[in-house]
């Protein structure tokens, strides 16, 4: 698997399901069926317009309420989402 220097992904298309299993472990995550409908709404809104969406896009676009993203991805949702989801680190997130 391909990442860049922060561990994000590189080569989108590698990414499955047990790569998702795998990141989400590495940031104390296990993943629900509520995480599984974020990471597929950020994979699908990534294939329509090329750019990580933001927390705002997600919870505006996906309907998934901002503190709903904070209990599922504590601390960093955004990056968090964007890391298990094999995405690129979305813009904005230091």
């Amino acid at each position: 698997v391909h990442v860049d220097d922060e561990g994000f992904m590189t080569s989108y298309d590698e990414w499955d399901e047990e790569i998702a299993k795998e990141l989400a472990k590495n940031i104390g995550i296990e993943l629900t069926d509520e995480h599984w409908r974020v990471v597929k709404f950020l994979r699908e809104d990534f294939a329509e317009t090329g750019e990580t969406p933001t927390l705002r896009r997600v919870s505006k676009v996906g309907g998934f309420p901002t503190k709903e993203l904070f209990k599922l991805f504590p601390k960093k949702p955004a990056k968090k989402m964007a890391y298990v989801a094999g995405l690129p680190k979305p813009h904005g997130c230091v």
